[in-house]
C-alpha cells in the first residue's frame, strides 16, 4: 500500500476526539460556499428582530410612546417604523457580510446602470398606479377630491412622505428580495426561495387593519414581479424605485386607501364606489382585481425589454442551487 495512503489512514485514526468533533460541527454549519444558507437565513432573521425590537424600546425610552398603528397613517409613525427597520437591517446585512466575506452591497445593490435602474423603476411604478387609479375613475369606481391650492405644507407633506416610502421601498426589498433571496437561491434555487419569499411578502400584509383575500394575493404577485426584475438584472435598484413610486403614488398623490390606512397630509382623496373586487373597497388599489392585468403587461414587458436582450443574473440556478 503506498505510504503516503498509510500515513493519511493512520493520521485520521490518531485523531483526538476533540478535533474530530470540532471538524464535525464546522460541517454542520459550513459548507464550500461557506455558512450555510439555511444558518445564514436563521442568523440574518434573528439579528434583524432583535435589533428592530432594541431599538424600537429606545426609541421609546428616547421619545416617548410609539405611535401605534391605525387607520391614519402619520410620517411620525412611518419614521419610528422605518428608523427602527432600516438599522436593523444594516445590522444584520454588516455581520452576514462579514461571515461570507462579501462587500455589504453585493447582494443587489452592486452592478451597473443602478441610477438607470432606479429612475426606470420610479417612472414604471407611478405609471402603473396611475393607470390603475384612471382605470378606476373611467369606470365610476372610483372618485377623487382635489387637492387644497391654498396648502402651505404640500411640498413638505410630498417630500416627506417621498423620503418615507423610498425608505419603505429600500428596507423591504434589500431584505426579502435582497439577502434572503441570494441565500435560498444559493441553497434551494432562485425560483423555489421567491415562491417562498412572494408568499411571506404577501402575508406580511395581512397585519394591515384593511386588507382583504385579494389584496393579499395581488402583494405576493408583486413580490414575484420584482423577483422577475432581479432574476434579470441581478440588481434590486428597478422594484425598490418601482416600490417606491407606487406606495408614494397610491398613498400621497391620490390618496386612496392602503390596506385600510390613509396618509396625513395627502394631495388628491379618493372614495371607492361599488363593488369592492372592481374598486379595491378601503384595501385600496391593490385589492382590486385590475391589478392582475397590469401584472400581467408587467412581467411580459420585462421579458421583452429584459429576457430577450441578455442572460439572466441567476442562469444556471432557477430552480436548483446556484453558487454565488
Amino acid at each position: 500500500m503506498d505510504d503516503s495512503v498509510t500515513q493519511s489512514a493512520e493520521q485520521k485514526k490518531n485523531q483526538t476526539p476533540s478535533i474530530r468533533h470540532k471538524r464535525g460541527l464546522r460541517w454542520v454549519f459550513t459548507g464550500s460556499n461557506g455558512i450555510r444558507a439555511g444558518w445564514g437565513i436563521v442568523l440574518f432573521a434573528a439579528i434583524l428582530v432583535s435589533v428592530v425590537l432594541a431599538i424600537s424600546k429606545l426609541l421609546h425610552h428616547l421619545l416617548g410612546p410609539t405611535p401605534h398603528k391605525t387607520s391614519l397613517l402619520t410620517l411620525n409613525l412611518i419614521s419610528y417604523v422605518e428608523l427602527a427597520e432600516f438599522l436593523g437591517l444594516l445590522a444584520a446585512l454588516a455581520v452576514l457580510a462579514r461571515i461570507e466575506r462579501r462587500s455589504l452591497l453585493s447582494f443587489g445593490l452592486q452592478g451597473t446602470a443602478r441610477l438607470a435602474r432606479f429612475t426606470g423603476g420610479l417612472v414604471c411604478g407611478f405609471g402603473a398606479i396611475s393607470a390603475v387609479v384612471f382605470s378606476l375613475v373611467s369606470m365610476h369606481a372610483m372618485t377623487l377630491d382635489a387637492p387644497s391650492p391654498a396648502d402651505p405644507q404640500a411640498w413638505v407633506h410630498a417630500l416627506g412622505w417621498a423620503a418615507a416610502f423610498l425608505m419603505v421601498g429600500l428596507c423591504e426589498e434589500s431584505a426579502l428580495r435582497g439577502y434572503l433571496q441570494f441565500t435560498f437561491s444559493r441553497g434551494i434555487g432562485f425560483w423555489w426561495g421567491a415562491l417562498l419569499l412572494s408568499l411571506a411578502f404577501g402575508a406580511l400584509h395581512g397585519t394591515n387593519v384593511g386588507e382583504t383575500p385579494v389584496g393579499l394575493f395581488s402583494a405576493a404577485a408583486v413580490g414575484l414581479v420584482f423577483c422577475l426584475s432581479l432574476w434579470y438584472t441581478g440588481s434590486l435598484f428597478w422594484a425598490i424605485g418601482f416600490h417606491a413610486a407606487w406606495d408614494w403614488g397610491q398613498s400621497y398623490f391620490y390618496g386612496t386607501f392602503d390596506s385600510g390606512m390613509v396618509v396625513n397630509g395627502r394631495l388628491f382623496t379618493a372614495h371607492p364606489l361599488g363593488n369592492a373586487l372592481i374598486s379595491g373597497g378601503t384595501t385600496g388599489p391593490e385589492g382590486s382585481l385590475l391589478v392582475f392585468p397590469l401584472i400581467a403587461v408587467m412581467v411580459l414587458v420585462m421579458w421583452l425589454w429584459w429576457g430577450r436582450r441578455g442572460t439572466p443574473a441567476f442562469s444556471g440556478g432557477a430552480w436548483r442551487p446556484v453558487r454565488r
